[in-house]
Formats: C-alpha cells, sequence, structure tokens
C-alpha cells in the first residue's frame, strides 16, 4: 500500500485484546499472519438468543466477523492507520449448534489506498460447513478506529497465541 512502517502483529493482537467487547464476548485470538486471521467465541448461556433452543445470537456472530475484519485489515496496511467499516454483508447460512464455540476466518484479498476489501466465515470445526460468511469494505485514513503503534506503548500480557500459527 505505502512505504510507511509496517504493522506490528503483537500490537494488533494487543489491540484486538484490549477492544471491551472483545473481552465481554471472550473473543480469542487464534492465527494472525499478514492478511489473515482466526478467532474464536467460546459458547456461553449468555450469548443464547433464544433460551429454548440454546442458539447464539446472530448479532455475536456478526460482532466476531466485524471485529476479525477490521484486525485483519489492520495487518495489511501501514502501523497507525484508521479504519472504519464501510460496508459488510453477512449471509447466515444455518444456526449455530448450540452448545459449540465458534470460530471466524477472514482474509484481506486486496487493498487500495482508501479501500479494504475482506471475505471471511463463521464455522464451529469445519470451515467447508459455515454457519455464516461475509465480505466487506473497509474505509481507510478516515476519522476512524485508530490502532496503536508499537512507539504509542507496550503490549499487555495475555494469553492469545497468534504465533507462526496459520491462519
Amino acid at each position: 500500500m505505502s512505504a510507511a512502517a509496517p504493522p506490528d502483529l503483537a500490537t494488533v493482537v494487543d489491540t484486538f485484546r484490549r477492544i471491551p467487547h472483545c473481552q465481554l464476548l471472550d473473543m480469542r485470538m487464534i492465527a494472525i499472519a499478514p492478511g489473515c486471521g482466526t478467532a474464536l467465541i467460546p459458547y456461553r448461556p449468555a450469548l443464547v438468543a433464544n433460551v429454548r433452543t440454546g442458539v447464539i445470537h446472530g448479532g455475536v456472530i456478526t460482532t466476531l466477523l466485524d471485529t476479525l475484519s477490521g484486525i485483519v485489515v489492520m495487518t495489511t496496511v501501514p502501523a497507525g492507520t484508521p479504519l472504519a467499516t464501510l460496508d459488510l454483508r453477512i449471509d447466515y447460512l444455518h444456526p449455530a449448534t448450540p452448545g459449540s464455540d465458534i470460530r471466524g476466518r477472514v482474509e484481506c484479498y486486496k487493498t487500495t489506498p482508501n479501500i479494504a476489501f475482506v471475505r471471511g466465515v463463521a464455522f464451529h470445526t469445519d470451515e467447508a460447513d459455515p454457519i455464516a460468511h461475509c465480505a466487506g469494505t473497509f474505509m481507510l485514513g478516515a476519522m476512524g478506529f485508530r490502532p496503536p503503534t508499537a512507539a504509542d506503548e507496550a503490549p499487555a500480557p495475555g494469553n492469545d497465541r497468534p504465533g507462526g500459527q496459520p491462519c
């Protein structure tokens, strides 16, 4: 995109961990690499939309895919680039299985100077059997969320394991 400083993945993961709704949902980063990421939300009864069926609320899945999309975009643009969700389409393919954790995998497949393009899926254990899929665009450089740069502060301790795992 530009010759500016590339993002520091540890800072991106730390940004993810500090987002209040990620903490509230116990959202966990499983893997992160430039242009892709995988995260998980553990099943909890507090996230259920209908107590009779035990199915997780669709908003939880939307939050997982939107948040993960933004984090993945951060891995593809210069450190500290402000960004905001411009458009996000979620197609729900079937209800989540009660009692099962939900994973999301997102890739940023193109960036321009002003827009980043993402696609992804939410699933339980098999990405080939998605609960939902998404396609979205993120505005870059506007008055959106600005992740901290490595110079802003040191990462907080945590238990995320982004390591060198593939997304």
